[in-house]
């Protein structure tokens, strides 16, 4: 008796299971943005929000901003609500992925309390010199900080940062030290290089491509696994002789224990979105590449970030409590 009990909750799951999908979005959708209005991610959401407004006009697409606890807050946030279609979230690596690695405790569990539904894009960062260092290519830059260990510093926008690991890597591989200087945002930061107070910085492209271009620092390579189309003759850290990646992807999360027909049909309706030419174009302003990926890509995505940094972390002795 208990098992044809067991098998007929188990058809009617089942079968509820691809009309939960058909019914999303079932209430008003909130996107969580774990930083402040105006930043990229929060950029992401509103043209996924507004995307998915064109798509669905009788319901409710809201960007909530919860920045905070670099990014753990607004991420805890998507982990603490029902997995019901309610709540999803737009998140990057840092509360993804690093941070398992720097803070002794998070609130959420990112493995289990964590759907990841797509990689919704990927940004490269620029590797930015002082115009005063001389320096032309990345193996020139090596060559002047294995000279002198300790000398230079370089600029990042925080402790743990992907512009702090960044750099980090790039002097382990290099096999030397240089001395990191956090600043609280990617403007000081430049600011910095440009004064001559941090010679260096890994930082978003989309700060430093401007300033390039009116010739107050000079790029050398950017971060990604391969050129961006948008510094199509920047090289990459990995052509240029420093195997080093660091991609300030983004990516779209929910619950964990969302059921596998609504993941499935977020993620259908979301990458369609991103994959719009006229969204390309808006990315594009911003340097940001559409991905949209399948949901275990994306996990997978997580899963070497943690392996790429952790040797990092640990071999820099990079905490933050």
């Amino acid at each position: 008796m208990l098992k044809r009990l067991t098998l007929a909750a188990s058809f009617v799951i089942a079968a509820a299971a691809p009309s939960m999908a058909q019914t999303w979005p079932a209430k008003a959708v909130h996107i969580m943005v774990p930083f402040g209005a105006g930043s990229t991610p929060d950029i992401v959401a509103r043209i996924i929000a507004d995307g998915l407004k064109k798509q669905y006009p009788d319901s409710a697409f809201i960007v909530e901003n919860k920045p905070g606890a670099s990014g753990n807050i607004g991420t805890d946030a998507v982990a603490k609500a029902a997995p019901d279609g309610g709540t999803i979230g737009v998140s990057i690596g840092g509360p993804l992925a690093i941070n398992t690695l720097l803070f002794s405790k998070l609130p959420y569990d990112p493995k289990k309390d964590i759907t990841a539904v797509t990689q919704l894009i990927t940004q490269p960062s620029a590797l930015a010199v002082n115009n005063d260092l001389k320096v032309g290519s990345v193996k020139d830059l090596v060559a002047l900080i294995k000279a002198n260990p300790g000398k230079y510093n370089f600029a990042s926008i925080g402790n743990g940062s992907l512009s702090h690991l960044a750099m980090e890597a790039i002097a382990l591989k290099a096999g030397t030290k240089l001395v990191h200087v956090p600043y609280p945002s990617s403007p000081q930061a430049m600011t910095a290089i440009i004064r001559g107070d941090a010679q260096m910085g890994c930082l978003p492209a989309i700060s430093v491509v401007p300033l390039a271009k009116d010739g107050k620092v000079k790029i050398i390579a950017v971060s990604t696994a391969k050129r961006s189309p948008y510094l199509p003759d920047v090289p990459t850290l990995k052509e240029s002789g420093i195997d080093v990646e660091a991609d300030a992807w983004m990516g779209l999360i929910a619950p964990g224990g969302m059921p596998k027909a609504m993941v499935d049909k977020i993620n259908h309706d979301v990458v369609a979105i991103i994959k719009q030419p006229d969204v390309k174009e808006k990315l594009g302003k911003t340097l940001m590449e559409p991905v949209g990926s399948s949901p275990e890509d994306f996990r997978a995505v997580i899963n070497r970030e943690v392996d790429r940094w952790g040797p990092v972390i640990k071999a820099a002795d990079v905490k933050v409590n």
